[in-house]
């Protein structure tokens, strides 16, 4: 139960950067910009647990019981949806969990002072924990606008701006070029090398895969970065 939700958060960046690089492939930049958010949150809450004790882990587990619980709660209330057989199913699902992790509803008292935030703390202040805090605003921040969009979202990816100062549709996807992987490539490294560690696997062929990735990455984006002009977005 420690390992198995790093071993889940790590999973879970290796099938999301695998959907960067089929997207990167097919040159969309605007789906690319969907996926990067998730995964970044994944590598730092999996970085922040492989620096933590056990406790900490199980907080983590808790607090994904925040809305299952209010399900529960609806259930000895009373709901129309609980009695059909999607709502059957559900609970079922809820109560087998629950049953495997050993809890009971009177066992989230701490999560729920904490506001069903990981060790009461808001994800930017895990963030700066893991890496430079100055990082948040222009990845984690913005990138929070392509999962719930905004007004700069459509400027960006949606709108074509007239000359006129009107906007127009712009109902196509936008190229991809080495800015969309390679900064997301950046916090994938961490955590699979915290995990080695972890599991005191001393296998230097996968360090050094890791060392190789890390440098052939950052070595194409200051490519680019130099002979990028910046004149087409």
């Amino acid at each position: 139960m420690d390992d198995a939700p790093i071993l889940g958060l790590l999973t879970r960046i290796w099938k999301l950067l695998k959907e960067i690089v089929i997207y990167y492939e097919k040159n969309n930049a605007e789906i690319i910009s969907i996926f990067e958010r998730p995964l970044l949150e994944a590598s730092i809450t999996a970085q922040y647990l492989l620096k933590q004790e056990s406790s900490v882990i199980e907080d983590y587990r808790k607090c994904s019981y925040k809305d299952r619980l209010r399900i529960l709660r609806e259930l000895k209330e009373g709901s129309r949806f609980l009695e059909t057989k999607a709502g059957k199913r559900l609970l079922k699902s809820i109560n087998e969990k629950m049953e495997l992790e050993g809890f009971s509803e009177d066992d989230f008292q701490i999560q729920k002072k904490n506001q069903w935030k990981l060790q009461g703390k808001k994800f930017f202040d895990i963030f700066k924990e893991i890496t430079d805090e100055d990082l948040y605003k222009c990845t984690y921040g913005m990138m929070s606008e392509s999962i719930h969009g905004s007004w700069n979202e459509s400027m960006d990816w949606c709108l074509q701006k007239n000359e006129d100062a009107t906007f127009s549709v712009y109902p196509f996807y936008h190229e991809a070029d080495v800015r969309f992987i390679c900064p997301t490539i950046k916090f994938c490294n961490e955590p699979y090398r915290l995990w080695l560690k972890r599991i005191d696997c001393e296998d230097k062929y996968l360090a050094d895969v890791l060392d190789w990735v890390e440098r052939v990455n950052n070595r194409i984006f200051m490519i680019f970065d130099q002979k990028y002009d910046g004149v087409n977005g």
